[in-house]
């Protein structure tokens, strides 16, 4: 029987193959796909046999059957090219393709990257590697000394906007081209390079600070001659560094000794993995048994490591002592290593270091930083275009309207310097401390306290978004674990019940002492058995004993003492005889989970009060000590999904195999039962996280037949893994299935109507996790990320294109239903399918993918933009979210559990997931609508003053010169209009309580219909109509003096920007009072002043008023009689509900 059992997982690769066919056989039986080796002819029968295949097939999978292998990774791309070419694809952008193209060409050229290779370090002799190795300096910041000025000015000037003044500006050099004062011109430029200069440098400045402190924290290094300090940038791979506790470890290590007695430690890995449990770290054994530290130098001995890598969960290596008789070997695994940017919690610990800088895992795992532009931006970029062209062709028409006469090339460059005020340099300016504007309003927003704003250019991205990604871990839980339900097949406890298991524990160990035979006989009956069979209540008592004591033995948690004094603060591992008080001990382990099953242990009797590498001790409710020594640990891995502990009972000298894990990969482990799965099921529906417990007892020729075995493959080489995997498997057969455990992982405060909200407002869900499958479907179940009626997708794992065409094809069946995909199935699916699989994920209503790697994340993310060109969001509290917070288009982190990583590498900072809602509905939703109507505001503004200048100039024999001369402009743009205008930063159209309450109306923002060409267009209608009005009411009704024609068209033209502010305003704050009244004082005030452009006896008359007041109320009062009419014929959805 037990040879038949299908053995899972397998590493062989025969057997995994009629393992996964076996799985796989009914869902893939259709596609001819038989089993074992003819796997690969099959899949280029598919296209043959397609009648069998579903007969939907995937956009292009049908042509991609009859390429060869090598041009699988290329087909979802060939796609795009076949598109544009020739001249049309050059103008839609092939120029900037063939730009970067050759950039990055010449960028690759210059940085050749190195090959990474495996590596043989001698232990203390640096001196004695063969290659160079990079240095040990982090570094983020973006330029140097050299590189600064530069690149912000090539960030400045790659906006077509900027580049535009710039060229304007320099025109004022030529003489023939002059018009008007030098300091119209640079002034505005200057303070925008200013402004911008000064921020990059600050936080340039900062980055350059935080790294240089990094790089010069100091560590010992064991020499020779002893201990010296060295700097943290300063070490080479070959050099013993020692760390203390609590102290960052600098560069990859292979763990070789520690101060600890046990031979372990344990370190913090939150800023690498974002999990905020401690690791068990091992010592190499053979190191740490030398007498005294000098000893390292005293041997011979060296470390073979694999070449570098991304992933941060596995190592392969192995530790060679040469001058011992016979050379002593040591197989070296995760276990062994210490990774940079970890944290040593416990003891003091001495590595050899094997990999520095660029090559360690850390860095290796994050991204560079982008500057982020945001679409806002983007789009008044391309209206500046527009613009520009609108100009040109006003230019040319001047100049056809003069006839061509003299040098007219010089005149048409005089009329675009004239009109040049269509594209105005202030809305940069505006828009700029707009920006501030909204970060300070943010930040002082007492509903979301502690928020920081730490990208203060794209605050309007905040109301234009459509995916959120966000972490689960610390994001959307609080990693906080509680047991709820034991279930031993027959009865189910919950947490209700658990006194009566402590009553059954308390029972049967009482017993057990009072008995010299040691028999585990029953107690006095209890509530739940009292009418049942003696049998039934013995088994029952019997059950719970050994499943409590299955779930007290099977882990990796170790109890730490706090030591009495306090006065150090030294955290020491308790002795046997001490005293085990219940005050001060507090549990270490990789899990969370582990830790929660420990605690509940110990709340029904059975106390976990020591532990180190070779032995464990519980103590009884009677409070006897029982010592198991440990004999072998199978730790968890994310393939296995399970985890095993071999243990010798000293009493009896019984040993007992017991193994916990995922209900997947158990039940085939397990003895046949009727119950597993249905009981899983229903745990999971609660949102639980459930472990299946088991043991089998082994004799002591079994142990030891295994134990050699086991060694053996420890030490090979070459496919260590598969090795060490099948022995394993040879034990996990035919194990007694003792309980189930469910444990709870409690949600962040208001998660569920804050997903709610966010579902609501038109925004598309994505969970990625570096957790479970399992767990990561519970918490999309239980904070109602997929909600209770959809059904869920649960992606099956594939390994090959046929795999992946199936199970696309089977998907696509799917209506409404949410996605559950791991990663590797993923990059499969990616590689082959790309377009397909995330046109179809982009049409479910919430996507999780779980087992993604930092640089997955990230890469989900770009993936996002690219095929759906929407705004994405990520948010994330861990070191291991900062990739995919840095490629968003805005990236949220929250400080968490796991430090701060995250939320410094964000461009928002908040304290809680419940503050994201306030955070986009409200003051997203302001910051984009009143961008919006700044930019289109300013740009009115300039147009308006180019129309006079055209009707101006037509009038006056199409002569280039200027209308308004040198303070005119200067004051129009900045002290008459500037307060009023940008006060509009102070407009909302929704009351925050009504757009928390309706967060429907956030989807209107997302079709970006604030600014678009229409709204512009409208802009520019009503600049024309009022510039014309200004200026031919001007000429029409002045009598003696042109002098009284600037004067009347120049004060009609104030006072008609200030009414139409007035007009745009939604919601009237008292500082825009404030600002009318001010700008109107000023320029009244200044008239007094400006005698070489007024004549201020013509001023002070009736006449004057009255024109000036006729001229501004036919500008002004259509557009009032309009606006009315629309807001009741066709009022905005907003105006609907508060009215």
């Amino acid at each position: 029987m037990a040879d038949q059992i299908p053995l899972y997982p397998v590493r062989s690769a025969v057997v995994a193959a009629v393992a996964a066919n076996r799985k796989r056989a009914a869902y893939y039986s259709a596609a001819g796909s038989g089993p074992g080796g003819e796997r690969h002819n099959s899949r280029y029968q598919l296209e043959d046999e397609s009648s069998h295949l579903d007969e939907m097939p995937l956009m292009m999978s049908e042509e991609g059957f009859e390429n060869d292998e090598s041009d699988y990774h290329t087909l979802p791309r060939a796609r795009v090219t076949y598109r544009r070419r020739g001249i049309e694809w050059l103008v839609c952008g092939g120029w900037k393709f063939l730009c970067t193209s050759c950039c990055d060409w010449l960028i690759n050229i210059c940085q050749r990257k190195k090959e990474l290779k495996a590596r043989t370090v001698w232990l203390g002799c640096p001196e004695k590697c063969e290659e160079k190795y990079p240095r040990n300096s982090i570094k983020n910041q973006k330029y140097n000394i050299f590189t600064f000025i530069p690149g912000v000015l090539y960030e400045q000037f790659k906006f077509f906007l900027n580049l535009y003044f710039l060229v304007v500006s320099c025109s004022q050099f030529v003489p023939a081209l002059k018009i008007g004062y030098l300091y119209t011109y640079w002034a505005p430029l200057g303070f925008v390079l200013a402004v911008t200069m000064i921020r990059e440098a600050v936080d340039e400045f900062r980055r350059f600070q935080r790294d240089k402190e990094m790089n010069s924290q100091l560590y010992s290094k064991l020499t020779i001659r002893g201990k010296v300090q060295v700097k943290s940038s300063d070490i080479q791979v070959g050099d013993l560094i020692i760390v203390e506790k609590n102290q960052r470890i600098p560069s990859d290590m292979v763990f070789l000794r520690t101060s600890e007695k046990t031979g372990s430690c344990f370190i913090r890995t939150d800023q690498l993995d974002g999990e905020t449990d401690w690791k068990l770290k091992v010592a190499v054994s053979c190191t740490q048994r030398l007498p005294a530290l000098g000893d390292l130098f005293s041997i011979s001995a060296y470390v073979y490591a694999q070449k570098p890598q991304l992933d941060i969960h596995c190592f392969e290596g192995t530790f060679t002592r040469e001058d011992s008789d016979p050379p002593i070997h040591e197989s070296l695994s995760i276990e062994n290593t210490l990774w940079a940017s970890t944290v040593v919690a416990s003891g003091t610990v001495i590595g050899v270091v094997i990999y520095t800088g660029k090559e360690t895992r850390s860095v290796m795992n994050t991204s560079n930083p982008k500057n982020k532009v945001g679409l806002l931006d983007l789009e008044l970029n391309q209206l500046t275009k527009a613009l520009f062209l609108a100009l040109v062709a006003l230019s040319v028409v001047m100049v056809t309207l003069q006839g061509f006469v003299g040098p007219w090339y010089r005149n048409l460059f005089r009329f675009l310097l004239l009109f040049s005020y269509i594209i105005p340099i202030s809305l940069r300016v505006n828009l700029d401390m707009g920006k501030a504007a909204y970060g300070w309003m943010i930040m002082r927003d007492e509903h979301i306290p502690g928020t920081v704003v730490r990208t203060s250019t794209i605050p309007e991205e905040l109301g234009r978004l459509v995916y959120l990604l966000t972490d689960k871990t610390g994001t959307l839980t609080q990693n906080e674990m509680i047991f709820k339900r034991l279930h031993l097949g027959t009865v189910s406890y919950g947490t209700d019940t658990m006194d009566e298991i402590q009553n059954h524990i308390i029972n049967s160990y009482s017993q057990m002492f009072s008995q010299t035979s040691g028999n585990i006989t029953s107690s006095t009956p209890s509530r739940k058995s009292q009418s049942s069979a003696p049998k039934v209540r013995k088994s029952v008592s019997s059950r719970i004993h050994e499943a409590v004591k299955a779930i007290a033995l099977c882990h990796n948690v170790t109890p730490v003492y706090e030591s009495r004094t306090g006065v150090t603060g030294e955290t020491e591992y308790a002795e046997v005889d001490q005293d085990f008080s219940d005050e001060n001990r507090t549990y270490q382990a990789s899990s969370p989970d582990e830790v929660a099953l420990v605690q509940w242990t110990e709340s029904v009797g059975l106390t976990l009060v020591n532990r180190d590498l070779t032995s464990m001790q519980l103590k009884t409710p009677g409070g006897q000590i029982l010592t198991y020594s440990i004999l072998q640990i199978f730790p968890f891995t994310s393939e296995s999904k399970r985890m095993g502990i071999i243990v010798r009972d000293e009493s009896t000298a019984e040993i007992t195999f017991y193994m916990k894990g995922a209900d997947v990969a158990m039940s085939s482990i397990v003895q046949y039962n009727d119950w597993l799965e249905e009981e899983c099921g229903n745990m999971a529906r609660e949102g639980l996280r459930t472990l299946v417990v088991a043991k089998k007892s082994l004799t002591e020729e079994q142990y030891q037949d295994f134990e050699n075995r086991y060694s053996q493959a420890k030490l090979s080489i070459h496919d260590r893994t598969l090795k060490v995997a099948a022995v394993v498997e040879s034990v996990e057969r035919e194990m007694e299935l003792l309980c189930l455990t469910g444990v709870e992982d409690q949600l962040q405060a208001d998660v569920r109507p804050s997903l709610e909200m966010l579902r609501n407002a038109g925004i598309k869900i994505w969970m990625l996790t570096g957790d479970k499958l399992e767990t990561a479907t519970c918490i999309a179940k239980s904070s109602h990320l997929v909600s209770r009626t959809q059904d869920i997708h649960i992606f099956r794992p594939v390994t090959n294109r046929g795999e992946a065409h199936l199970e696309l094809n089977a998907f696509r069946r799917k209506h409404d239903c949410a996605l559950v995909i791991a990663g590797d199935s993923l990059e499969v699916c990616l590689k082959y399918y790309e377009h397909e699989l995330v046109e179809l994920a982009c049409q479910c209503p919430a996507v999780v993918c779980c087992r993604c790697s930092p640089t997955q994340k990230a890469h989900i993310v770009k993936l996002l933009q690219q095929h759906t060109g929407k705004r994405t969001c990520a948010i994330g509290d861990g070191g291991n979210d900062v990739s995919m917070i840095q490629a968003a288009d805005c990236g949220i982190g929250i400080e968490g559990k796991e430090g701060k990583q995250a939320s410094l590498a964000a461009d928002f900072s908040i304290t809680q997931f419940k503050h994201i809602g306030r955070l986009l509905m409200v003051h997203g939703r302001n910051s984009y609508k009143r961008s919006a109507a700044l930019g289109q505001f300013v740009m009115h503004r300039g147009l308006i003053i180019s129309t006079m200048q055209a009707v101006f100039s037509s009038v006056f024999y199409f002569a280039s010169v200027p209308l308004y001369q040198g303070f005119l402009m200067v004051g129009y743009a900045t002290i008459y209009t500037m307060f009023p205008v940008f006060s509009l930063v102070l407009d909302q159209d929704v009351k925050p309580e009504m757009a928390l309450l309706y967060p429907e109306l956030y989807k209107d923002l997302t079709k970006g219909r604030s600014l678009s060409f229409k709204t512009f267009l409208i802009w520019v209608l009503i600049s024309i109509y009022q510039g014309g009005i200004l200026m031919c009411g001007a000429l029409v009704l002045f009598e003696s003096e042109f002098v009284h024609v600037v004067a009347i068209s120049f004060t009609a033209l104030i006072l008609t920007e200030l009414l139409m502010v007035a007009l745009t305003i939604r919601t009237w704050h008292w500082l825009m009072v404030v600002a009318e009244f001010l700008s109107l004082g000023c320029y009244v005030a200044s008239l007094a002043f400006l005698n070489e452009y007024f004549d201020v006896a013509f001023i002070t008359t009736v006449t004057f008023l009255w024109k000036v007041s006729a001229i501004t109320v036919v500008s002004c009062l259509p557009l009032y009689i309009l606006k009315y009419l629309k807001r009741k014929l066709s009022p905005p959805s907003y105006s609907k509900l508060t009215s």
